[in-house]
């Protein structure tokens, strides 16, 4: 299964750059790719009874890392399509419960949301109508390809139909999404439908199998319901997210540069701490920046720095301890707002950044604190 994600800090084991991607394997592969082997082997002996246990456990691991294969190809479709249309791909994850492609912006219209989408399930059952042919028509079924072939081919089908399932995060409900926000103009109203959509199908996945085994009178077993259970959850928990983004990308508009510019008075660098902020609070300013002897703009003090200093220490600190030197990242016109604001702090991130007109004068001081404020509470 696969959907956007956001940036992870700890990807795991990197494998590889297939089309410039970066590719990692989560450690949690390793415990499916386990219980995928140990669950199989008892299969793989009934099919070829003339293995013995240890060759049985060998075709068992070799099915979990083809699966697996296949889930990266399933990710690939979607990040060539999204890097066709200048969509920045940052890399794909293998994980539990199968793989992620982290696309760090999003389509700028339905149609290309909606290919994107579509591209992964696509691949799956492409792979899995190819995997039937060799099965019928080139590979025997009393062989160890044989017994991979068809079940790669059951697991591809299995894994391009569920995707298709019309629920965030899964591909279908990108799909879905990319439907409601062609018929209403509104990807946010595309993101909620389509993610209270995927709320109902985790509880289905929970309720109905129970419901139709109480129905029969049969129990259950423990793995199907381990695997219920767990898919349930993550697709919740996705389509939670997505809520979630989207009343973040709600607020978006609201993020100004200059409704948000704190005032800022120009320090020398030996200024003393304690003098600084006595200026700031005269001047009744939220922010220093520290200028050279002409008056150029040079540094930021940080505020973090500033609050983590101790008062009694405060008269023998400079400003220019504390400040961070001018980069041009870290100079922003003071008229940006919205997606192009977001766009240029998430390039550089910074606690503070300098705000200029576009004549070059000094606007003001733009704090992340205050930007983030804007989305508290989401």
């Amino acid at each position: 299964m696969s959907s956007e994600s956001p940036r992870q800090d700890s990807p795991g084991l990197r494998m590889g750059r297939p089309f410039g991607i970066p590719v990692y394997v989560s450690p949690t592969w390793f415990i499916v790719a386990a219980f995928i082997t140990f669950t199989y082997k008892d299969s793989v002996q009934i099919s070829l009874p003339g293995l013995n246990e240890a060759a049985s456990y060998a075709v068992a691991f070799a099915f979990a890392v083809l699966l697996y294969v296949s889930v990266l190809l399933h990710e690939l479709a979607h990040c060539v399509v999204a890097k066709s249309y200048g969509l920045p791909v940052r890399r794909i994850t293998l994980y539990l419960l199968g793989g992620v492609s982290e696309i760090e912006r999003e389509p700028d219209s339905p149609g290309k949301e909606f290919l994107v989408a579509f591209a992964g399930p696509l691949l799956s059952l492409a792979l899995a109508a190819a995997g039937f042919l060799l099965d019928v028509f080139v590979i025997p079924d009393d062989g160890i390809l044989g017994v991979l072939t068809w079940q790669l081919w059951v697991a591809n089908l299995i894994v391009g139909v569920f995707n298709l399932l019309p629920g965030l995060p899964l591909d279908g409900g990108r799909m879905l999404r990319a439907g409601v926000w062609k018929a209403t103009r509104s990807p946010g109203s595309g993101t909620v439908a389509a993610a209270w959509v995927g709320r109902g199908l985790a509880v289905a996945m929970v309720v109905v199998p129970f419901a139709l085994s109480l129905s029969s009178g049969q129990a259950p077993s423990t793995s199907f319901v381990l695997w219920s259970v767990l898919l349930a959850v993550f697709i919740w928990y996705g389509a939670t997210q997505a809520l979630r983004s989207a009343r973040v990308r709600a607020r978006i508009p609201q993020v100004n540069a200059r409704s948000l510019a704190r005032r800022a008075i120009p320090v020398t660098a030996d200024v003393p701490l304690a003098e600084a902020l006595r200026r700031a609070a005269q001047a009744q300013a939220g922010a220093m920046v520290v200028v050279d002897h002409d008056g150029r703009p040079i540094a930021i003090v940080n505020e973090a720095a500033v609050e983590a200093t101790p008062e009694q220490r405060r008269p023998w600190v400079t400003v220019g301890s504390l400040a961070r030197t001018l980069e041009p990242s870290l100079v922003l016109a003071a008229d940006l707002s919205g997606d192009s604001l977001i766009d240029a702090m998430r390039d550089t991130p910074a606690g503070e950044y300098l705000l200029v007109e576009r004549g070059g004068e000094v606007y003001g001081v733009l704090s992340t604190a205050d930007v983030n404020k804007v989305f508290s509470g989401v």
